[in-house]
């Protein structure tokens, strides 16, 4: 996924124009230069080099390449090149700093080979410099999303244009930095995490509300990096996408990278060891099971059967991490919608819902209250075995039929009798309506009759 993105991210060619000074830079870099003017970075497809860009003196000049230069020297010159690269240009006008900027992408794919090679162990104050770069390359405003420069609140989010950041060819690189310094052997964690710190996790996650996918999916690995390699983080992170939820749900309603958040937390609960720590527990919060469960039932589809085998599916996911006393607050309502799911004509959304006694902890939260839930569905599985269309249907609600009846044998005898004794009355009821509207025609035959006389 990654290799796609940096595919992607360096589609846009150069063009030999004025030059302009950026807008802004560090204060030693009207010192710095760089020198890699026949390089240009095998990742992106520009067929541009420095020596075919006019030169602008009094910006940017050009120092020799790394590897060009004795081992003592290269601690230095990296250090002067991460200076470079903390010039920030104007990306919205393709026509300015033509030149420099090539000389910042081009430095910017030198320092990522280097990293990539560990061919130059990083001290600490290369790593401290390093970090400044890329925080002030990345830690930024944000433009304005497509909704807030039209005024309108409404739309589908999915259905907005993708937006694409023209300074994502710079961007990219110093994401790839970040990401190799991260996962790099070479990096102690005792120095990075000195700059991998609350502070900037809180920055970087700042950065999901991005509406460039391509940024959104660096940073959702990178701070998945960070989780899995720095312990002391983790509570912090969890919180902090926490708190970014609860921001979603009951202020702005918009945040492009809850997806993105979602996909780590997944990740991150998947990873989730037996026995389960308290704090992972409060992290779950399983008491929500029964708001979550009955939200889903208020939303129930009535007449898309293909949403429906869906929402079965994903409440069979919910219950296999659901307790007992949670379940117990919400199983009258949700088995009487399974009730209504096993007697549909639809035999996909039956057979999904009779599929949920192939579950063993559903099982066992259905045996544990089996006095409550039997006689819900019981009807239902009566009327399957004795008039469904699908022989598979029939089939399978025999077999959950003849696991109540081994379950608690009185109890089924009970229910029998119930169910009998309602189909009596069910019938008594039909034959006397059947009779009522006899009796009906045969008045209104009647009256026809005298009417017809009358008129005679």
């Amino acid at each position: 996924m990654l290799n796609k993105i940096m595919k992607r991210g360096q589609r846009k060619s150069w063009k030999s124009e004025a030059i302009e000074a950026p807008i802004s830079q560090s204060s030693s870099a009207s010192s710095v230069t760089v020198n890699h003017a026949s390089r240009l970075a095998s990742a992106t497809p520009q067929h541009v080099t420095l020596a075919n860009i006019p030169l602008n003196p009094g910006t940017v000049d050009v120092l020799p390449m790394l590897r060009d230069v004795p081992m003592a020297d290269r601690h230095n010159l990296f250090i002067r090149k991460l200076q470079i690269c903390c010039f920030l240009f104007d990306f919205t006008d393709p026509t300015k700093s033509v030149r420099e900027k090539e000389i910042k992408r081009q430095t910017l794919a030198e320092l990522v080979d280097l990293v990539q090679s560990g061919s130059c162990k990083m001290n600490e104050v290369m790593q401290e410099e390093l970090m400044k770069m890329i925080s002030v390359n990345i830690f930024r405003c944000l433009p304005p999303a497509a909704h807030e420069n039209t005024g309108s609140e409404g739309g589908d989010p999915e259905e907005d244009e993708m937006f694409m950041d023209p300074s994502w060819p710079h961007l990219q690189f110093v994401y790839d930095l970040l990401l190799k310094y991260v996962v790099s052997s070479e990096t102690d964690t005792k120095i990075a995490k000195k700059y991998l710190d609350h502070s900037f996790v809180l920055k970087l996650l700042d950065l999901f509300d991005s509406e460039d996918m391509r940024e959104r999916e660096y940073l959702k690995t990178i701070l998945h990096r960070i989780y899995g390699r720095f312990m002391v983080h983790r509570p912090f992170i969890r919180n902090a996408i926490n708190n970014i939820f609860y921001q979603f749900i009951f202020e702005t309603e918009r945040y492009s990278g809850i997806a993105e958040l979602l996909e780590i937390l997944g990740s991150i609960i998947n990873g989730f060891a037996l026995p389960m720590k308290e704090e992972h527990k409060l992290f779950l919060d399983y008491r929500l099971a029964d708001t979550v469960i009955r939200g889903v039932l208020k939303f129930w589809p009535v007449t898309n059967c293909g949403k429906e085998v869906l929402f079965l599916g994903e409440l069979e996911e919910i219950l296999e991490f659901t307790q007992s006393a949670e379940f117990q607050r919400c199983m009258v309502p949700l088995f009487r919608q399974i009730g209504r799911s096993l007697t549909s004509s639809h035999f996909q959304v039956a057979e999904r819902a009779l599929f949920w006694w192939n579950n063993e902890h559903i099982v066992s939260l259905i045996a544990e209250n089996r006095s409550v839930i039997l006689p819900i569905i019981f009807d239902a599985l009566e009327k399957n075995i004795r008039g469904h269309w699908n022989q598979a249907i029939i089939g399978l609600s025999s077999n959950v039929r003849r696991m109540f009846l081994e379950m608690d044998p009185e109890l089924f005898e009970e229910c029998q009798m119930q169910h009998d004794e309602k189909q009596a009355r069910d019938g008594e009821l039909k034959r006397n309506r059947e009779l009522t509207w006899k009796k009906l025609e045969e008045v209104a035959s009647q009256v026809t009759g005298e009417e017809s006389m009358i008129v005679i």
